[in-house]
């Protein structure tokens, strides 16, 4: 059984695991600084890109777990970075909206998040860098 195992160089949750280390690296400092989370740091993010919406959304686009994302926000909402009101047609629903703090702390560490995957496009080259995230997002899409 253990002839068949492929080499950790050549495992592919192995090799996701490490590539993602590689570009979270230097983002996870800046996160501190920021005094926030990876995970908050993607909810704020997708907030502030796809505006206000619905928990199961926010889970969805942010890859985490609905009872995960259920304490991220609030502890978000404890730093004052969302703010969470009642769904206009459904009052057992609720919507969750980036705050201005929020927006601010997105604003102030975009920059070198931005130039983090500057980097890292520039030193695989652009049409690797596409054809990684095309091959990504096909995985993604796979059916379990």
């Amino acid at each position: 059984m253990a002839d068949d195992l492929p080499l950790t160089s050549r495992s592919l949750p192995i090799a996701l695991l490490r590539a993602r280390e590689k570009v979270m690296g230097p983002i996870r400092a800046l996160l501190v600084d920021a005094g926030v989370t990876e995970q908050q740091w993607r909810v704020l993010r997708v907030l502030n890109e796809e505006g206000p919406q619905e928990p199961t959304h926010i889970a969805e686009r942010a890859c985490l777990l609905l009872p995960s994302l259920t304490r991220i926000l609030q502890t978000l909402e404890h730093k004052n970075l969302i703010l969470r009101r009642r769904h206009p047609q459904d009052g057992r629903r609720q919507i969750v909206e980036i705050s201005d703090a929020g927006v601010q702390i997105i604003h102030a560490n975009l920059a070198v998040s931005v130039e983090q995957a500057k980097r890292v496009r520039s030193q695989l080259g652009p049409d690797k860098h596409e054809m990684l995230l095309d091959l990504l997002n096909e995985l993604n899409d796979l059916e379990s």
